[in-house]
């Protein structure tokens, strides 16, 4: 643990965003994944209103800074293309 008091706020700041961030990623991770289980299940409504939900989920993301917005870019590309597969 550090000594310096603008170090141990530092470490607690990072712990907060760290948790943040964890949960804005795995909020993205659910959003693909319901967009992948309709795929395959063959649902082509629920396929095509999960991946409007990815697609929002990938943009909160980058406006927080979680990911990069080519990343979302590629994911959002990815899942759209999976939902039209139908």
């Amino acid at each position: 643990m550090a000594n310096i008091k603008s170090q141990m706020k530092r470490i607690k700041t990072n712990e907060k965003a760290h948790e943040r961030n964890k949960a804005v990623r795995s909020t993205v991770k659910n959003a693909i994944r319901r967009v992948h289980e309709a795929v395959s299940a063959g649902d082509a409504t629920a396929a095509q209103d999960a991946a409007k939900v990815a697609n929002r989920e990938l943009d909160r993301a980058v406006s927080k800074g979680v990911i990069h917005k080519n990343q979302a870019a590629n994911r959002k590309s990815a899942v759209s293309k999976a939902a039209a597969s139908l």
